[in-house]
């Protein structure tokens, strides 16, 4: 990864230590707690690219977000293929759940900056090899927050975005692991978990001053 693609990345998340996941929703609701996000103060938004539906979305949200200065970036990016169809949706960037150099590339020549998913050591020093800043824990939850804690001391300068099973209850607690940005979904539709994951915000910004 370039600095430029590491800068694009750190500007992309500077702004909220949370994004939102949109997975298989529907354009209305995805529309809706796209909106929601935002409101909330989520600089972030991913919508994975699964169907057809998915690549709509995507392109409706991408040109929201671009007119208000957010960024839409496309998920579940299993093949390099994909990377054009997201570039051509809109995307900012990519996501994808596995680390896949031939992906990596594909980004790359797209001017795509991209989170790979990865779960292992060596998967981190994988993406470190390929001048990776940024990746992505998956799935978090099954990793558990002591995980990031231990992964941090061999790669203390590798940026973490948790994501798979996140939300008000625990995003703090993986926060406070050392994670960069934790990744919430259906807790954007609950208004309880709202107040909590505005709560987070609101704290964060103030250790952050």
């Amino acid at each position: 990864m370039s600095a430029a693609e590491a800068d694009r990345l750190e500007d992309l998340f500077a702004g909220s230590p949370l994004m939102a996941i949109l997975r298989g929703m529907g354009m209305q609701r995805s529309l809706r707690l796209a909106e929601t996000a935002w409101e909330l103060g989520l600089e972030a938004v991913e919508v994975p690219l699964q169907t057809e539906e998915d690549e709509r979305v995507l392109r409706e949200l991408s040109a929201r977000a671009a007119a208000n200065g957010r960024s839409v970036g496309a998920g579940t990016i299993l093949r390099p293929e994909q990377v054009d169809v997201a570039r051509r949706a809109g995307a900012a960037y990519l996501v994808s759940p596995g680390l896949d150099p031939r992906i990596v590339d594909a980004a790359r020549a797209a001017d795509l900056p991209i989170l790979p998913g990865v779960a292992t050591p060596s998967e981190v020093q994988l993406a470190v090899s390929l001048g990776l800043v940024w990746v992505k824990a998956f799935p978090a939850t099954w990793l558990g927050s002591g995980w990031f804690r231990h992964i941090r001391g061999p790669f203390p300068d590798v940026q973490f975005v948790a994501t798979g099973g996140l939300d008000a209850a625990n995003v703090t607690e993986f926060l406070d692991a050392g994670v960069r940005v934790a990744a919430v979904g259906s807790a954007l539709e609950d208004a309880a978990q709202l107040e909590r994951l505005a709560d987070v915000l609101r704290s964060r910004a103030s250790l952050a001053r």
